[in-house]
């Protein structure tokens, strides 16, 4: 990212925030490189405004570019975001001496609208997860994590990053590194026990090269199995069942949240399952088993 086209003194408050950011350990690459990209966008902003400094920041700024933003066709999620990204980086800069006064907590910003999420039936689910077939080490390998995906409601990072020492069979758990660096205690059920235990007993082994170390899943060359490969693996698994949505990892797990909630679990323990930090986030589960059921009942019910 060039900020040539910020006044030195923008530009070095800028490549100094980003290395603030970049030394968080619970903020990830991603959120990194949108924050720091929404503070050059607000920089430049107020370089058009005439202003030279950072210390000229103030809540007029920051809402006349959001508006800004709104008027070029922002989404209200992006809109959320970039209020996110202002109201860290003016407190940044406010503890850093930049600003005589942070002006951030004054700043609304609208919510992000929270779409429901694409989640797959109980029988849909079931066939995609048996969806895989065979015995070569690359099928138990597609098995296994199609079935820990579902059956613990885990992220996509979190298999990926799942260690030997992870693995607690006596017990049937997983832990698990969150977001965060949060670490969690997963349950599974015994098919994907089962899954695991053929994979490690008659798939790893012959994968295993010397990049190997203590991951769990391995990619064909010995190394801890890439996201993208899980994902292609979801997606090819998906496409195997007849009338399912194409959904990937994450697809699996709000299906496992939803299939919770209408099993009967209460929502605390489907909070702490998924590992939210907040239950607010769990919350939408609840619509979408509204959602579900309402579809249900415009479908079968003869006066619906």
């Amino acid at each position: 990212m060039s900020d040539t086209d910020l006044p030195d003194a923008m530009a070095d408050v800028l490549d100094a925030y980003r290395r603030a950011l970049t030394l968080e350990r619970s903020v990830s690459a991603h959120t990194v490189k949108a924050y720091v990209s929404d503070v050059r966008s607000l920089l430049e902003h107020l370089r058009r405004m005439s202003g030279e400094s950072v210390a000229e920041l103030d809540l007029a700024v920051l809402r006349s570019w959001l508006a800004k933003s709104r008027t070029m066709g922002a989404a209200r999620s992006t809109l959320a975001r970039r209020a996110a990204s202002a109201r860290s980086f003016t407190a940044y800069a406010a503890a850093q001496g930049l600003l005589e006064a942070d002006p951030g907590p004054q700043l609304a910003s609208p919510s992000a609208h929270r779409a429901l999420p694409e989640v797959l039936s109980q029988q849909q689910a079931a066939g995609l997860v048996g969806s895989v077939d065979g015995d070569d080490p690359l099928a138990l390998r597609d098995r296994a994590m199609l079935e820990l995906l579902y059956a613990g409601g885990i992220r996509v990072s979190e298999l990926v990053g799942l260690d030997l020492d992870g693995l607690d069979d006596a017990r049937g758990l997983l832990r698990v590194l969150g977001k965060g660096d949060k670490e969690r205690s997963v349950p599974i059920g015994v098919p994907a026990r089962r899954a695991l235990e053929a994979y490690l007993r008659s798939g790893r082994p012959d994968l295993v090269g010397p990049r190997t170390g203590s991951a769990v899943f391995l990619g064909v060359r010995g190394g801890r199995i890439d996201q993208r490969e899980v994902r292609r693996v979801v997606h090819r698994a998906a496409g195997a069942v007849e009338g399912a949505p194409d959904v990937g990892p994450h697809g699996l797990r709000h299906s496992a949240a939803t299939h919770l909630l209408e099993g009967g679990a209460d929502l605390r323990s489907v909070q702490e399952l998924l590992g939210h930090a907040s239950l607010a986030t769990t919350q939408i589960y609840t619509h979408v088993s509204v959602e579900r059921l309402r579809a249900a009942f415009d479908q079968a019910h003869p006066r619906a």
